[in-house]
Protein backbone atom coordinates (compact mmCIF):
# COMPACT_ATOMS: atom_id res chain seq x y z
CA UNK A 1 0.00 0.00 0.00
CA UNK A 2 1.76 3.44 -0.89
CA UNK A 3 0.71 6.71 0.23
CA UNK A 4 -2.15 7.87 -0.85
CA UNK A 5 -1.57 10.28 -3.97
CA UNK A 6 -2.11 13.45 -4.44
CA UNK A 7 -1.31 16.09 -7.29
CA UNK A 8 -0.30 18.49 -4.09
CA UNK A 9 2.16 18.53 -1.36
CA UNK A 10 1.51 15.56 0.77
CA UNK A 11 1.44 15.81 4.69
CA UNK A 12 2.82 12.87 6.11
CA UNK A 13 3.17 12.00 9.96
CA UNK A 14 5.10 9.74 12.54
CA UNK A 15 5.63 9.35 16.12
CA UNK A 16 8.90 9.65 17.56
CA UNK A 17 10.35 6.11 16.90
CA UNK A 18 13.84 5.94 18.33
CA UNK A 19 15.70 3.05 20.37
CA UNK A 20 19.22 4.01 20.79
CA UNK A 21 21.33 2.25 23.00
CA UNK A 22 23.63 3.67 26.24
CA UNK A 23 26.42 1.15 27.39
CA UNK A 24 23.98 -1.82 27.93
CA UNK A 25 20.58 0.14 27.98
CA UNK A 26 18.20 0.35 25.54
CA UNK A 27 16.10 3.56 25.14
CA UNK A 28 12.89 3.11 23.56
CA UNK A 29 10.75 5.97 22.60
CA UNK A 30 7.67 4.09 21.81
CA UNK A 31 7.52 2.91 25.22
CA UNK A 32 8.36 6.31 26.69
CA UNK A 33 5.69 8.06 24.95
CA UNK A 34 3.07 5.37 25.74
CA UNK A 35 2.70 4.63 22.19
CA UNK A 36 3.18 0.80 22.99
CA UNK A 37 0.14 0.32 25.23
CA UNK A 38 -2.42 2.49 22.91
CA UNK A 39 -3.13 1.53 19.79
CA UNK A 40 -5.99 3.22 19.58
CA UNK A 41 -3.20 5.72 18.70
CA UNK A 42 -3.84 4.87 15.09
CA UNK A 43 -7.30 5.93 15.19
CA UNK A 44 -6.50 9.09 15.77
CA UNK A 45 -3.56 9.26 13.07
CA UNK A 46 -5.97 8.07 11.05
CA UNK A 47 -8.71 10.86 11.38
CA UNK A 48 -5.93 13.64 11.20
CA UNK A 49 -5.96 12.77 7.47
CA UNK A 50 -2.21 11.69 6.98
CA UNK A 51 -1.38 10.68 3.98
CA UNK A 52 1.03 8.21 5.29
CA UNK A 53 2.71 7.18 8.35
CA UNK A 54 6.54 6.89 8.94
CA UNK A 55 6.07 3.91 11.42
CA UNK A 56 8.85 1.34 13.26
CA UNK A 57 9.44 -2.21 12.45
CA UNK A 58 12.41 -2.16 14.24
CA UNK A 59 14.67 -4.92 14.57
CA UNK A 60 15.53 -4.08 17.86
CA UNK A 61 11.98 -4.29 19.16
CA UNK A 62 10.94 -7.56 17.08
CA UNK A 63 14.28 -9.92 17.77
CA UNK A 64 16.09 -8.45 20.87
CA UNK A 65 17.60 -11.28 22.26
CA UNK A 66 18.59 -13.77 19.17
CA UNK A 67 17.80 -13.31 15.13
CA UNK A 68 16.43 -16.51 14.49
CA UNK A 69 13.47 -15.26 17.54
CA UNK A 70 11.03 -13.01 16.43
CA UNK A 71 8.15 -11.64 18.27
CA UNK A 72 5.94 -9.78 15.76
CA UNK A 73 3.03 -9.54 18.27
CA UNK A 74 2.83 -6.20 18.82
CA UNK A 75 4.04 -5.31 14.97
CA UNK A 76 1.07 -7.58 13.70
CA UNK A 77 -1.66 -5.82 15.86
CA UNK A 78 -0.43 -2.70 14.75
CA UNK A 79 -0.42 -3.37 11.01
CA UNK A 80 -3.07 -4.99 10.49
CA UNK A 81 -5.41 -1.98 12.17
CA UNK A 82 -3.65 0.86 9.82
CA UNK A 83 -4.25 -1.68 6.88
CA UNK A 84 -8.12 -1.45 8.16
CA UNK A 85 -7.59 2.29 8.36
CA UNK A 86 -6.20 2.58 5.08
CA UNK A 87 -2.93 4.30 6.03
CA UNK A 88 0.00 3.36 4.11
CA UNK A 89 3.32 3.04 5.84
CA UNK A 90 6.78 3.97 5.41
CA UNK A 91 8.45 1.12 7.53
CA UNK A 92 11.31 1.59 9.19
CA UNK A 93 14.10 -1.10 10.34
CA UNK A 94 16.82 1.04 12.52
CA UNK A 95 16.27 4.23 14.00
CA UNK A 96 19.13 6.03 15.50
CA UNK A 97 19.86 2.55 16.84
CA UNK A 98 22.92 0.03 16.12
CA UNK A 99 20.96 -3.36 16.39
CA UNK A 100 19.87 -5.70 18.90
CA UNK A 101 22.28 -6.68 21.92
CA UNK A 102 24.08 -9.09 19.92
CA UNK A 103 25.41 -7.03 17.00
CA UNK A 104 26.14 -2.71 16.58
CA UNK A 105 27.37 -0.46 14.09
CA UNK A 106 30.55 -2.20 13.64
CA UNK A 107 30.04 -5.82 13.55
CA UNK A 108 30.88 -6.91 9.91
CA UNK A 109 27.47 -9.08 9.79
CA UNK A 110 25.41 -5.87 10.88
CA UNK A 111 23.96 -5.46 7.34
CA UNK A 112 23.66 -8.62 6.66
CA UNK A 113 21.87 -9.27 10.06
CA UNK A 114 19.37 -6.30 9.05
CA UNK A 115 18.88 -7.62 5.57
CA UNK A 116 17.22 -10.89 6.88
CA UNK A 117 15.22 -8.24 9.81
CA UNK A 118 14.04 -6.92 6.13
CA UNK A 119 13.51 -10.43 4.50
CA UNK A 120 11.44 -11.23 7.53
CA UNK A 121 9.50 -8.36 7.59
CA UNK A 122 8.36 -8.06 4.12
CA UNK A 123 7.65 -11.79 3.54
CA UNK A 124 5.20 -10.79 6.87
CA UNK A 125 3.70 -7.32 5.40
CA UNK A 126 3.96 -7.92 1.68
CA UNK A 127 2.05 -4.81 1.22
CA UNK A 128 4.31 -2.24 2.74
CA UNK A 129 5.63 -0.27 -0.22
CA UNK A 130 7.60 2.66 1.21
CA UNK A 131 10.69 1.87 3.32
CA UNK A 132 13.12 3.35 5.22
CA UNK A 133 15.85 0.54 6.66
CA UNK A 134 17.89 2.91 8.52
CA UNK A 135 16.88 5.85 9.66
CA UNK A 136 20.05 8.87 9.81
CA UNK A 137 22.68 7.01 8.34
CA UNK A 138 25.07 9.65 8.87
CA UNK A 139 24.29 11.53 11.82
CA UNK A 140 23.87 8.23 13.82
CA UNK A 141 26.99 7.31 12.43
CA UNK A 142 28.21 10.74 14.08
CA UNK A 143 27.09 10.18 17.58
CA UNK A 144 27.80 6.50 17.40
CA UNK A 145 31.48 5.99 16.41
CA UNK A 146 32.20 9.81 16.09
CA UNK A 147 31.18 11.80 18.95
CA UNK A 148 30.89 8.80 21.44
CA UNK A 149 27.20 9.62 22.35
CA UNK A 150 25.36 6.26 21.44
CA UNK A 151 26.93 2.83 21.35
CA UNK A 152 29.61 1.60 20.30
CA UNK A 153 30.68 4.80 22.16
CA UNK A 154 33.97 5.60 19.65
CA UNK A 155 35.51 8.36 18.75
CA UNK A 156 37.73 7.76 15.97
CA UNK A 157 36.83 8.88 12.36
CA UNK A 158 37.96 5.56 10.18
CA UNK A 159 35.45 4.10 12.77
CA UNK A 160 32.92 6.60 11.76
CA UNK A 161 32.98 5.92 8.03
CA UNK A 162 33.00 1.92 9.05
CA UNK A 163 29.57 2.52 10.76
CA UNK A 164 28.37 4.44 7.66
CA UNK A 165 29.63 2.29 5.58
CA UNK A 166 27.78 -0.83 7.22
CA UNK A 167 24.35 0.83 7.53
CA UNK A 168 24.84 2.04 3.57
CA UNK A 169 25.51 -1.85 2.95
CA UNK A 170 22.50 -2.64 5.59
CA UNK A 171 20.64 -0.50 2.92
CA UNK A 172 21.40 -1.98 0.04
CA UNK A 173 20.81 -5.62 0.83
CA UNK A 174 17.78 -4.92 2.86
CA UNK A 175 16.16 -3.15 -0.09
CA UNK A 176 17.72 -6.26 -1.93
CA UNK A 177 15.44 -8.46 0.21
CA UNK A 178 12.82 -6.59 0.24
CA UNK A 179 12.51 -6.39 -3.76
CA UNK A 180 12.85 -9.79 -4.37
CA UNK A 181 9.15 -10.44 -2.13
CA UNK A 182 7.98 -6.99 -3.51
CA UNK A 183 9.64 -5.89 -6.64
CA UNK A 184 8.01 -2.12 -6.46
CA UNK A 185 9.00 -1.42 -3.14
CA UNK A 186 10.47 2.00 -2.41
CA UNK A 187 13.40 3.31 -0.82
CA UNK A 188 12.98 6.59 1.18
CA UNK A 189 16.33 7.26 2.58
CA UNK A 190 16.49 9.90 5.42
CA UNK A 191 19.10 12.49 6.64
CA UNK A 192 19.44 15.19 8.78
CA UNK A 193 21.07 17.92 6.48
CA UNK A 194 22.36 21.14 7.25
CA UNK A 195 25.23 23.79 6.22
CA UNK A 196 28.18 24.50 7.79
CA UNK A 197 29.62 28.37 8.30
CA UNK A 198 32.70 29.21 9.34
CA UNK A 199 35.15 32.35 9.93
CA UNK A 200 37.81 31.96 7.27
CA UNK A 201 40.45 30.50 9.15
CA UNK A 202 38.03 27.91 9.49
CA UNK A 203 37.26 27.22 5.82
CA UNK A 204 39.21 23.68 5.07
CA UNK A 205 36.91 22.78 8.17
CA UNK A 206 33.96 23.94 7.50
CA UNK A 207 34.63 22.51 3.72
CA UNK A 208 34.92 19.26 4.93
CA UNK A 209 31.58 19.46 6.63
CA UNK A 210 29.73 20.60 3.78
CA UNK A 211 31.04 17.39 1.70
CA UNK A 212 30.55 14.63 4.56
CA UNK A 213 27.10 15.83 5.07
CA UNK A 214 25.95 14.06 1.60
CA UNK A 215 27.69 10.70 1.71
CA UNK A 216 25.31 8.89 3.10
CA UNK A 217 23.22 9.69 -0.31
CA UNK A 218 26.38 9.97 -2.44
CA UNK A 219 27.33 6.28 -1.34
CA UNK A 220 23.80 4.81 -2.38
CA UNK A 221 23.49 6.95 -5.95
CA UNK A 222 27.44 5.21 -6.58
CA UNK A 223 29.12 8.59 -6.68
CA UNK A 224 31.64 7.78 -4.63
CA UNK A 225 34.50 6.45 -7.18
CA UNK A 226 38.21 7.67 -7.88
CA UNK A 227 37.50 11.38 -8.03
CA UNK A 228 34.87 12.11 -5.63
CA UNK A 229 35.77 14.82 -3.34
CA UNK A 230 36.93 12.14 0.17
CA UNK A 231 37.94 9.21 -1.94
CA UNK A 232 41.26 9.39 -1.23
CA UNK A 233 40.76 10.18 2.51
CA UNK A 234 38.63 6.75 2.77
CA UNK A 235 40.83 4.66 0.80
CA UNK A 236 43.79 5.89 3.33
CA UNK A 237 41.23 4.31 5.88
CA UNK A 238 41.55 0.88 4.03
CA UNK A 239 37.90 1.14 3.04
CA UNK A 240 38.89 1.02 -1.07
CA UNK A 241 37.08 -2.16 -1.44
CA UNK A 242 34.19 -1.28 0.22
CA UNK A 243 33.49 1.56 -1.70
CA UNK A 244 34.07 -0.22 -5.14
CA UNK A 245 31.57 -2.52 -4.39
CA UNK A 246 29.15 0.06 -3.30
CA UNK A 247 29.86 1.60 -6.04
CA UNK A 248 29.44 -1.25 -9.03
CA UNK A 249 26.02 -2.04 -7.01
CA UNK A 250 24.30 1.12 -5.88
CA UNK A 251 20.47 1.48 -4.47
CA UNK A 252 18.99 5.33 -5.47
CA UNK A 253 16.95 6.30 -3.29
CA UNK A 254 13.36 6.70 -5.07
CA UNK A 255 12.98 9.47 -2.48
CA UNK A 256 15.52 11.70 -0.34
CA UNK A 257 14.17 12.71 2.81
CA UNK A 258 15.25 15.41 4.41
CA UNK A 259 15.61 16.04 8.17
CA UNK A 260 15.92 19.54 8.76
CA UNK A 261 16.05 21.11 12.25
CA UNK A 262 16.73 24.62 13.65
CA UNK A 263 19.94 23.16 14.77
CA UNK A 264 20.84 21.84 11.66
CA UNK A 265 23.34 24.37 10.23
CA UNK A 266 26.32 25.20 12.10
CA UNK A 267 28.57 27.82 12.41
CA UNK A 268 32.70 27.23 13.47
CA UNK A 269 34.57 30.11 14.72
CA UNK A 270 37.81 30.14 15.51
CA UNK A 271 37.28 33.19 18.30
CA UNK A 272 36.47 30.86 21.29
CA UNK A 273 36.16 33.52 23.55
CA UNK A 274 32.98 34.60 22.38
CA UNK A 275 31.46 31.36 22.82
CA UNK A 276 30.36 29.30 26.32
CA UNK A 277 32.53 26.18 27.07
CA UNK A 278 29.36 23.85 25.84
CA UNK A 279 30.26 25.36 22.33
CA UNK A 280 34.12 24.91 22.37
CA UNK A 281 35.84 21.84 20.55
CA UNK A 282 38.45 21.28 17.89
CA UNK A 283 39.35 19.03 15.61
CA UNK A 284 42.80 18.25 16.50
CA UNK A 285 44.91 20.84 14.60
CA UNK A 286 42.55 23.72 15.44
CA UNK A 287 40.44 24.98 18.31
CA UNK A 288 37.19 26.36 17.21
CA UNK A 289 33.78 26.57 18.62
CA UNK A 290 30.53 25.01 16.92
CA UNK A 291 27.80 26.43 17.66
CA UNK A 292 24.09 26.78 15.65
CA UNK A 293 24.10 29.25 12.57
CA UNK A 294 20.80 30.97 13.25
CA UNK A 295 22.37 32.09 16.51
CA UNK A 296 25.30 33.83 15.37
CA UNK A 297 25.05 34.59 11.85
CA UNK A 298 23.51 37.89 10.08
CA UNK A 299 21.55 37.52 8.08
CA UNK A 300 20.42 33.99 8.79
CA UNK A 301 20.98 30.88 6.95
CA UNK A 302 18.78 30.11 3.96
CA UNK A 303 17.83 27.08 6.77
CA UNK A 304 14.97 24.76 5.13
CA UNK A 305 14.63 26.13 1.69
CA UNK A 306 18.41 26.03 1.54
CA UNK A 307 19.68 22.41 1.79
CA UNK A 308 16.01 20.93 -0.14
CA UNK A 309 17.30 23.48 -3.19
CA UNK A 310 20.42 22.17 -2.79
CA UNK A 311 19.70 18.63 -2.71
CA UNK A 312 17.62 19.04 -5.81
CA UNK A 313 20.24 20.33 -7.80
CA UNK A 314 22.81 17.40 -6.77
CA UNK A 315 20.80 14.71 -7.14
CA UNK A 316 17.60 15.74 -8.96
CA UNK A 317 15.93 12.96 -7.01
CA UNK A 318 12.15 13.14 -5.49
CA UNK A 319 12.40 15.05 -2.14
CA UNK A 320 10.59 14.79 0.66
CA UNK A 321 10.93 16.67 4.21
CA UNK A 322 10.35 13.61 6.73
CA UNK A 323 10.79 15.66 9.79
CA UNK A 324 9.76 18.41 11.00
CA UNK A 325 10.06 19.51 14.74
CA UNK A 326 10.76 22.30 16.98
CA UNK A 327 11.42 21.72 20.10
CA UNK A 328 9.65 24.86 21.80
CA UNK A 329 6.27 26.56 22.75
CA UNK A 330 3.67 25.96 20.72
CA UNK A 331 3.15 28.90 18.90
CA UNK A 332 6.84 28.18 17.95
CA UNK A 333 6.15 24.84 17.03
CA UNK A 334 2.98 25.46 14.48
CA UNK A 335 4.98 28.79 12.76
CA UNK A 336 7.75 25.81 11.74
CA UNK A 337 5.34 23.43 10.87
CA UNK A 338 3.99 26.11 8.47
CA UNK A 339 7.35 27.53 7.36
CA UNK A 340 8.13 23.82 6.29
CA UNK A 341 5.17 23.94 4.27
CA UNK A 342 5.21 27.46 2.58
CA UNK A 343 8.45 26.71 2.11
CA UNK A 344 7.72 23.45 -0.14
CA UNK A 345 5.07 24.25 -1.65
CA UNK A 346 7.52 27.66 -2.75
CA UNK A 347 10.28 24.59 -3.99
CA UNK A 348 7.10 22.99 -5.61
CA UNK A 349 6.16 26.60 -7.82
CA UNK A 350 10.00 26.31 -8.89
CA UNK A 351 9.90 23.49 -10.33
CA UNK A 352 11.40 21.20 -7.53
CA UNK A 353 10.35 17.68 -6.83
CA UNK A 354 9.01 17.95 -3.38
CA UNK A 355 6.25 15.38 -2.45
CA UNK A 356 5.74 15.84 1.22
CA UNK A 357 6.16 17.40 4.48
CA UNK A 358 6.36 15.36 7.90
CA UNK A 359 4.86 15.81 11.03
CA UNK A 360 7.38 14.02 13.57
CA UNK A 361 7.04 13.28 16.67
CA UNK A 362 3.53 13.34 16.55
CA UNK A 363 3.30 11.90 20.41
CA UNK A 364 5.94 14.17 21.34
CA UNK A 365 10.04 13.37 22.23
CA UNK A 366 11.88 12.20 25.45
CA UNK A 367 15.40 13.39 25.97
CA UNK A 368 16.19 14.82 22.88
CA UNK A 369 17.56 18.01 24.32
CA UNK A 370 20.10 15.40 26.40
CA UNK A 371 20.53 13.66 22.63
CA UNK A 372 18.90 10.93 24.30
CA UNK A 373 22.23 10.15 26.42
CA UNK A 374 19.71 10.04 29.18
CA UNK A 375 16.74 12.08 31.73
CA UNK A 376 15.76 14.93 29.75
CA UNK A 377 12.40 16.72 29.15
CA UNK A 378 9.08 15.75 27.23
CA UNK A 379 7.90 17.90 24.41
CA UNK A 380 4.71 17.75 23.08
CA UNK A 381 3.69 16.87 19.31
CA UNK A 382 0.44 17.12 18.10
CA UNK A 383 -0.66 15.22 20.99
CA UNK A 384 0.72 15.85 24.55
CA UNK A 385 0.97 12.63 26.41
CA UNK A 386 2.36 13.61 29.92
CA UNK A 387 -1.35 12.99 31.22
CA UNK A 388 -3.30 10.23 31.71
CA UNK A 389 -4.66 10.35 28.05
CA UNK A 390 -2.90 12.07 24.91
CA UNK A 391 -4.46 15.24 24.65
CA UNK A 392 -5.18 17.44 21.00
CA UNK A 393 -2.50 20.54 21.03
CA UNK A 394 -3.56 23.03 18.42
CA UNK A 395 -0.88 21.47 16.13
CA UNK A 396 -3.14 18.85 15.17
CA UNK A 397 -5.96 21.56 14.42
CA UNK A 398 -2.76 23.16 12.34
CA UNK A 399 -2.26 20.56 10.59
CA UNK A 400 -5.76 19.69 9.51
CA UNK A 401 -5.95 23.55 8.43
CA UNK A 402 -2.93 22.62 6.07
CA UNK A 403 -4.79 19.97 4.07
CA UNK A 404 -7.05 22.48 3.27
CA UNK A 405 -4.98 25.35 2.23
CA UNK A 406 -5.69 27.15 6.19
CA UNK A 407 -2.95 28.09 8.61
CA UNK A 408 -5.92 30.43 10.53
CA UNK A 409 -4.56 30.21 14.24
CA UNK A 410 -4.20 33.33 15.57
CA UNK A 411 -0.72 32.39 17.78
CA UNK A 412 0.92 31.64 13.62
CA UNK A 413 0.65 35.32 12.78
CA UNK A 414 3.98 36.36 14.49
CA UNK A 415 7.32 35.49 13.10
CA UNK A 416 9.20 32.57 13.70
CA UNK A 417 12.14 32.88 16.54
CA UNK A 418 14.42 31.92 13.74
CA UNK A 419 13.37 35.46 12.04
CA UNK A 420 13.79 37.73 14.99
CA UNK A 421 16.77 39.34 17.14
CA UNK A 422 15.93 37.02 19.74
CA UNK A 423 17.72 34.20 17.60
CA UNK A 424 21.26 36.27 18.13
CA UNK A 425 22.99 34.29 21.24
CA UNK A 426 26.31 35.52 20.53
CA UNK A 427 27.79 38.65 18.84
CA UNK A 428 27.00 38.57 15.17
CA UNK A 429 29.00 37.30 12.29
CA UNK A 430 28.00 38.61 8.78
CA UNK A 431 27.44 36.15 6.28
CA UNK A 432 27.15 37.55 2.41
CA UNK A 433 24.23 37.25 1.45
CA UNK A 434 22.24 39.05 -1.93
CA UNK A 435 20.51 42.14 -0.51
CA UNK A 436 17.01 40.83 -0.46
CA UNK A 437 18.78 38.63 2.23
CA UNK A 438 19.43 41.55 4.74
CA UNK A 439 15.95 43.05 4.28
CA UNK A 440 13.42 42.37 7.57
CA UNK A 441 11.68 39.28 7.07
CA UNK A 442 8.42 40.54 8.56
CA UNK A 443 5.40 41.40 7.60
CA UNK A 444 4.13 44.41 9.58
CA UNK A 445 0.46 44.24 7.88
CA UNK A 446 0.47 40.60 8.71
CA UNK A 447 1.19 41.47 12.31
CA UNK A 448 -1.53 44.28 12.72
CA UNK A 449 -4.03 42.21 11.18
CA UNK A 450 -3.40 39.39 13.92
CA UNK A 451 -6.11 39.41 16.44
CA UNK A 452 -4.43 40.37 19.78
CA UNK A 453 -4.67 38.32 23.41
CA UNK A 454 -6.35 40.95 25.71
CA UNK A 455 -4.59 41.02 29.67
CA UNK A 456 -6.22 42.99 32.46
CA UNK A 457 -3.78 43.88 35.31
CA UNK A 458 -0.83 46.04 34.81
CA UNK A 459 0.87 45.08 37.99
CA UNK A 460 3.26 42.00 37.88
CA UNK A 461 1.48 38.99 36.87
CA UNK A 462 0.16 41.61 33.34
CA UNK A 463 3.53 42.57 33.03
CA UNK A 464 4.67 39.24 33.02
CA UNK A 465 2.23 38.09 30.62
CA UNK A 466 2.76 40.63 28.32
CA UNK A 467 6.44 39.99 28.74
CA UNK A 468 5.94 36.64 27.76
CA UNK A 469 3.57 37.66 24.62
CA UNK A 470 6.34 40.53 23.44
CA UNK A 471 8.89 37.41 23.58
CA UNK A 472 6.80 34.93 21.33
CA UNK A 473 5.35 37.90 19.33
CA UNK A 474 2.12 37.07 20.05
CA UNK A 475 -0.38 40.23 19.51
CA UNK A 476 -1.04 41.48 22.82
CA UNK A 477 -3.24 44.48 24.34
CA UNK A 478 -2.40 44.85 28.46
CA UNK A 479 -4.64 46.85 29.99
CA UNK A 480 -5.54 48.16 33.87
CA UNK A 481 -9.42 46.65 33.39
CA UNK A 482 -11.84 45.20 30.95
CA UNK A 483 -15.73 46.14 29.81
CA UNK A 484 -17.84 44.60 27.18
CA UNK A 485 -17.20 47.56 24.96
CA UNK A 486 -13.51 46.52 24.95
CA UNK A 487 -13.97 43.04 24.22
CA UNK A 488 -16.13 44.02 21.08
CA UNK A 489 -14.09 46.87 19.94
CA UNK A 490 -10.59 44.63 20.40
CA UNK A 491 -12.17 41.33 18.95
CA UNK A 492 -9.47 39.22 20.91
CA UNK A 493 -8.83 35.55 20.65
CA UNK A 494 -8.26 35.18 24.70
CA UNK A 495 -8.56 37.06 27.52
CA UNK A 496 -6.17 36.79 30.37
CA UNK A 497 -6.97 38.29 34.04
CA UNK A 498 -4.06 38.63 35.76
CA UNK A 499 -4.27 40.04 39.09
CA UNK A 500 -8.17 41.00 38.41
CA UNK A 501 -10.86 39.30 39.67
CA UNK A 502 -14.59 40.07 37.32
CA UNK A 503 -16.66 37.10 36.67
CA UNK A 504 -18.77 39.11 34.34
CA UNK A 505 -15.77 39.19 31.94
CA UNK A 506 -15.34 35.33 31.86
CA UNK A 507 -19.34 35.15 31.36
CA UNK A 508 -18.93 37.95 27.94
CA UNK A 509 -15.93 35.97 26.71
CA UNK A 510 -18.55 32.64 26.84
CA UNK A 511 -20.74 34.49 25.07
CA UNK A 512 -18.27 35.76 22.12
CA UNK A 513 -16.02 31.99 22.05
CA UNK A 514 -13.19 34.08 23.33
CA UNK A 515 -10.55 31.57 25.19
CA UNK A 516 -10.20 32.24 29.17
CA UNK A 517 -7.44 32.30 31.90
CA UNK A 518 -6.49 33.85 34.59
CA UNK A 519 -2.87 34.22 36.35
CA UNK A 520 -2.32 35.30 39.89
CA UNK A 521 1.68 35.29 40.11
CA UNK A 522 3.74 35.68 36.94
CA UNK A 523 6.91 35.55 38.96
CA UNK A 524 7.96 32.32 37.22
CA UNK A 525 8.13 32.98 33.15
CA UNK A 526 7.62 28.80 32.83
CA UNK A 527 4.01 30.07 34.36
CA UNK A 528 2.97 32.53 31.78
CA UNK A 529 4.72 30.16 29.03
CA UNK A 530 2.06 27.29 30.31
CA UNK A 531 -1.01 29.24 30.47
CA UNK A 532 -0.22 30.70 26.60
CA UNK A 533 0.04 27.02 25.88
CA UNK A 534 -3.06 25.79 27.34
CA UNK A 535 -4.99 29.19 25.35
CA UNK A 536 -3.54 27.93 22.26
CA UNK A 537 -4.20 24.86 22.36
CA UNK A 538 -7.76 25.35 23.47
CA UNK A 539 -8.79 27.35 20.25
Amino acid sequence: MAPRQSTGLALWGGPECTVNRIGNDFFDQIRATGHEDRIDDLDRFAAAGFSALRYPLLWERIAPERPDQRDFAWSDARMSRLRDLGMPVIAGLVHHGSGPRYTDLLDPGFASGLADHARAVAARYPWIEDWTPVNEPLTTARFAALYGLWYPHQRDERLFWLALINQIDAVRLSMRAIRRINPAARLIQTDDLGRTWATAELKDQAGFDNVRRWMGWDLLTGRVRPGHDLWRRLRDFGLEERLRVIADDPCPPDIIGINHYLTSDRFLDHRVRRYPDRAQGGNGRQRFADTEAVRVLQPPPPGLGGVLREAWQRYGLPLAVTEVHNGCTRDEQMRWIVHAWRTAQSLRDDGVDVRAVTSWALLGSQGWDRLLTGGGRYEPGAWDVSGALPRETAMLKLLQGLQGGEAGHPAVAGEGWWRRSIRLHHPVSPRPAPMREHLPARDPARARAAPPILIAGEASAGQGIAAACRHRDLAHVLVERIDVASLDRLRPWAVIMADVAEDTVSAACAERDIKFGRLADANLPERCDALLDALIDDV
